[in-house]
């Protein structure tokens, strides 16, 4: 019982990545498969800036040779 047991987790878990999700991510729909991922790649490039202003990136160089402010204002 045991080893049959084994077996089949053997297989399984071999199987397992060859097998997509159950729920399809996106619309069979092209129109709306086309809005859903221009949804998800502009929250991604949110992501990134908001990312950068986290870790205040996103500040001017001091290095530059005009003047900038480079705080809140």
């Amino acid at each position: 019982m045991r080893r049959q047991l084994c077996w089949m987790l053997l297989v399984c878990s071999s199987l397992m990545p060859m097998v997509g999700c159950i729920l399809p991510a996106y619309s069979a729909i092209p129109q709306r498969r086309a809005e859903q991922l221009i949804y998800t790649s502009e929250n991604l490039r949110a992501l990134v800036q908001e990312w950068e202003r986290f870790w205040f990136l996103d500040q001017p160089d001091h290095m530059t040779p005009f003047r900038v402010h480079g705080g809140v204002i």
